[in-house]
């Protein structure tokens, strides 16, 4: 059992380090203005976004938009791990956002999504009628104690490439 449990948390290293290798190269805004994944299972995804000198506002405190950057990857992050799940070629794309704001966004901030059956669903709906699919995905912020900073919402389209 200890031998699984190795091998779980050394692939799962793994996958973080090729994600936020990822980061590096297709999004390289994102990382320079420090959002990193941190965590993601086969339900959530955990990512942070550090305060630093490129991504802080005259208020001092993270830029909204880099705010949304990493709540955008953890909702990217789970569609993106349920496609590759599903073994199809499909095309995903951000339709719509909403946030709210709650309080200061200092120092280090985590977002969190968990409503990954809402995209499984999706994409079996998608491959079973060959229709593109719409669904809604929220990234919960909080900061080091635990109060809720941000939340944001991410309409993504899913559909079969051609």
């Amino acid at each position: 059992m200890k031998i699984s449990y190795i091998y779980i948390k050394k692939n799962m290293k793994w996958t973080l380090f090729k994600l936020n290798a990822f980061l590096f190269f297709k999004l390289p805004s994102a990382f320079w203005c420090g959002v990193r994944l941190k965590e993601i299972t086969a339900n959530s995804c955990t990512a942070t976004v550090r305060e630093n000198l490129i991504n802080k506002n005259p208020f001092h405190s993270i830029y909204f938009a880099v705010l949304a950057m990493g709540a955008e990857l953890t909702t990217g992050a789970l569609v993106l791990q349920e496609i590759k799940n599903s073994k199809r070629s499909i095309s995903m794309l951000v339709l719509n956002s909403k946030a709210s704001f709650f309080k200061k966004a200092n120092r280090t901030i985590h977002f969190t999504c968990n409503n990954v059956g809402n995209v499984s669903e999706a994409i079996q709906k998608t491959i079973a009628t060959g229709e593109g699919q719409t669904v809604w995905l929220k990234s919960i912020g909080t900061n080091k104690q635990g109060i809720v900073v941000a939340e944001m919402d991410f309409e993504w389209s899913i559909k079969l490439k051609a």
